[in-house]
């Protein structure tokens, strides 16, 4: 099973390049913080004039556009230089760079390199960037733990994601998330140079609540019992849905903390909550279901087919417009800024 976890591509209506505000609204958000972080937490030493920002698992656009204009404009703001940038735009292969290039912004003040691979391991060279983006990058795993996905296993998971599984499920979850979230920091620490940032948003769990209680884990579970529908009428083997896992794992505030210190390779300059008016969903069921099918769908597509995909989702939209109650209630999750400093 592939665990590439792709957006759906293309520009058109139902694509993530059109349907990422909810995304790109905690940038903007954190956009106060990070000038200040850049600021005064920068410290780098460049003598050629060239400033390189990565940003990884950097999907379509418009967000990596957002992101890296929001770096520059920062950098350029500290060091009042002249100085030329160069953007490594990073995401697994199977990733829609076709529509990311043919939609770089114009009047864009940066060279443009793509660099397909996994983020899990070194994609670029030894100090090779200054500043370093991941945005809703930080909750991915590299592969399925090990039992989960076989259907006789003591540890198997009969749910397409870790919302409200066992104790046990959790924690192969949980040590497969370390390993990656290590690896990760592991190389972006070889990567980036001395006094260089990587800056981090995403959402996370808050302490003490379960996947299962979020608007996340409710419409992954509704893409769940949508896909089971599916499988009631014979048009994907039974088998196979009992085998496809999502490679996500959304972790608790102070498990992402933990990892992060124990890796050692940084220094945690900022570690917040972002709270703003778009952080949880509009709740709708028109809008709810376009959001996890840019998302969530991509990888149903690339495991069942697209003919499967939208199959799946038509009857995610019955399912959400009929649990609307339930998931006006919801807990609340947490959507974060973490900056971190390469010592």
């Amino acid at each position: 099973m592939p665990t590439t976890f792709t957006m759906v591509g293309g520009e058109g209506p139902n694509s993530y390049q059109q349907h990422s505000t909810h995304q790109g609204a905690l940038l903007e958000a954190s956009k106060e913080k990070i000038n200040e972080a850049i600021s005064t937490k920068l410290g780098i030493d460049f003598t050629s004039g060239l400033i390189s920002i990565a940003d990884f698992g950097c999907s379509t656009g418009p967000n990596t556009f957002a992101a890296v204009q929001t770096v520059i404009d920062a950098v350029e703001h500290k060091y009042q230089k002249d100085i030329e940038f160069q953007v490594f735009f990073n995401d697994s292969s199977n990733n829609d760079f076709n529509t990311l290039f043919r939609t770089l912004p114009p009047a864009r003040r940066y060279f443009a390199t793509g660099v397909p691979g996994s983020f899990f391991g070194r994609v670029l060279p030894k100090n090779s960037f200054h500043v370093g983006v991941a945005s809703f990058a930080l909750h991915f795993v590299s592969k399925i733990p090990k039992g989960v996905r076989e259907r006789h296993s003591p540890v198997w998971n009969k749910d397409i994601h870790c919302t409200g599984f066992s104790k046990e499920v959790a924690n192969l979850y949980l040590d497969q998330y370390k390993i990656d979230v290590g690896s990760f920091l592991n190389a972006r620490a070889q990567e980036l140079v001395s006094g260089g940032l990587l800056l981090f948003l995403g959402h996370c769990l808050p302490n003490g609540v379960q996947m299962s209680e979020t608007v996340n884990g409710m419409m992954i579970d509704i893409t769940g019992f949508a896909l089971n529908e599916i499988a009631k009428k014979g048009l994907i083997d039974q088998e196979k849905l009992d085998a496809f896992k999502l490679p996500v794992y959304l972790a608790h505030a102070d498990e992402l903390k933990r990892i992060i210190e124990n890796n050692k390779c940084f220094r945690t300059e900022v570690f917040e909550k972002i709270s703003h008016s778009k952080e949880e969903y509009q709740i709708d069921s028109d809008y709810l279901t376009v959001a996890f099918k840019v998302t969530v769908g991509g990888s149903v597509a690339s495991y069942f087919g697209e003919d499967v995909m939208e199959k799946t989702y038509e009857i995610v939209k019955e399912k959400t417009q009929e649990l609307l109650p339930q998931i006006a209630n919801a807990k609340p999750g947490m959507q974060y800024l973490i900056v971190l400093r390469k010592t």
